[in-house]
């Protein structure tokens, strides 16, 4: 299934030629400019989603299929009815896995919020006597060390909720806090290949092992540390607020815990020694939570009328973001087909050198989403070593904190800090955080002995 999996992951005008005989270049072609152009379009829709409210699944779901339709005309029109239908299957076959897997895991994490688990942690941390550094501080590692397990975002707003909950009088330390949690929580899903879509995206590709991610764990500690570090001083050495709040954990709360966990190790199995797909495993895991749900359900139905239901979180699932992966995956399926992405290939990986390459995937990143970018160079395949593919993992999972719109995360704190964190905000400690940037791929090159220059 892996090797399947790499025939898949090949540059598309490849795989169309190896196995319905031809594919058509369309680069030139009105139809390429015009799904370009579509495609710019869609992405400038998601990027202002949060000025028109307008949902970013609609416009790349949309575009997605007027670009496959078109390769379809062209290719009927050219007697090559199949070959497009080979490529989009494949398009989809990868979506489906993608799917499943994350599916499942926002199904254990809309448990454990129902459950009251992260409430409850952020209750803690309010009801202690903490000064304003000593929350910057905590709140930036408890970012950094739960996104490898809860992914980025959901950990952004975990950790946002605390420090509005602490210091809403305090609206300088939100704005910085806030900075300070969008770079931690991105440099922690740099290093798990749970911790974001990108890194997900590479393990299930077979491309870098679950364990040798941990690699990327001190290039990813420093790029949080040294911005951390230098903002540290902006922060006054006062006392915040305390609410006294105490929230309880609902009943099986630490149970669905620990499942996730076994459920993450199932995936790790299924994929590393048993050469079976992770979402395979993840969805033997959610069979754990919803038998385990069946006998907390008979345990609230003694006491209350509607006890917990599993399938009302599987509902909860952030299916915006699922049906937006469907979109860009589809979409940037569809112009890799037309053979762009080769284009681009032999344009920066051969031009530039992957080095060079990969530093630009970071920077691309922290203006155009790093879902798109990551799953473009994936469909490349540039043939690179383990250490650059660990270091456009590594660019592309921190390079999107160098804005606040470059990541879901710093997206997700503008709208729930109502205006006291913002894209200027932001802006205003780039430098500090581009040279966190900077340091972590230094010390990656350095520690893995990629050559510099």
């Amino acid at each position: 299934m892996i090797k399947f999996l790499t025939l898949l992951l090949l540059p598309l005008s490849s795989f169309a030629n190896a196995s319905v005989g031809e594919s058509l270049d369309l680069t030139s072609h009105w139809v390429g400019y015009t799904a370009l152009a579509l495609f710019a379009l869609a992405y400038i829709l998601v990027m202002v989603e949060e000025f028109t409210h307008f949902r970013k699944s609609k416009p790349v779901i949309l575009v997605a299929g007027v670009i496959w339709g078109l390769i379809g005309w062209v290719y009927a029109s050219h007697g090559l009815p199949h070959s497009a239908e080979v490529a989009l299957r494949h398009n989809l076959l990868e979506y489906a896995e993608l799917f499943l897997f994350l599916l499942v895991a926002m199904t254990y994490i809309e448990a454990m919020k129902e459950r009251l688990v992260f409430e409850s942690l952020k209750a803690w941390l309010v009801s202690k006597d903490f000064t304003f550094r000593q929350l910057f501080w905590m709140t930036g590692f408890l970012a950094f060390f739960i996104s490898p397990i809860a992914d980025n975002l959901t950990t952004a707003l975990i950790m946002g909720a605390v420090v509005l909950a602490v210091g809403s009088s305090n609206p300088r330390f939100v704005s910085i806090a806030m900075v300070n949690i969008v770079v931690a929580a991105n440099a922690g899903g740099a290093f798990s290949p749970f911790g974001d879509i990108t890194t997900l995206m590479v393990w299930q590709k077979g491309l870098v092992e679950f364990s040798e991610f941990f690699a990327l764990f001190i290039p990813s500690l420093i790029n949080f540390v040294i911005p951390a570090a230098i903002m540290h001083f902006a922060i006054k050495n006062e006392k915040a607020t305390s609410s006294g709040e105490i929230i309880n954990i609902k009943i099986g709360g630490l149970v669905i815990v620990a499942l996730f966990i076994l459920t993450i190790a199932t995936a790790v199995i299924f994929h590393s020694f048993l050469h079976l797909p992770p979402a395979m495993g993840m969805m033997l895991g959610l069979s754990y939570l919803m038998v385990v749900a069946f006998f907390i359900r008979k345990v609230e139905e003694r006491t209350q009328e509607d006890g917990f239901d599993v399938f009302r979180k599987v509902a909860g699932a952030e299916w915006d973001t699922l049906l937006f992966f469907f979109g860009v995956i589809v979409s940037v399926g569809g112009l890799g087909f037309m053979g762009y992405l080769a284009m681009t290939s032999e344009l920066m990986y051969t031009s530039l050198g992957a080095t060079y390459a990969n530093i630009l995937i970071g920077l691309l990143s922290a203006v155009v989403d790093n879902i798109p970018v990551m799953f473009a160079v994936l469909t490349m395949n540039p043939d690179m070593s383990l250490n650059q593919w660990l270091l456009v993992t590594l660019t592309a999972g921190v390079g999107g904190s160098l804005l606040s719109v470059g990541s879901a995360a710093g997206v997700a704190l503008m709208g729930q800090s109502k205006g006291l964190y913002t894209f200027g905000s932001h802006l205003k400690w780039m430098p500090v955080i581009a040279l966190g940037y900077a340091a972590s791929i230094v010390t990656h090159m350095w520690l893995s002995g990629i050559p510099f220059g």
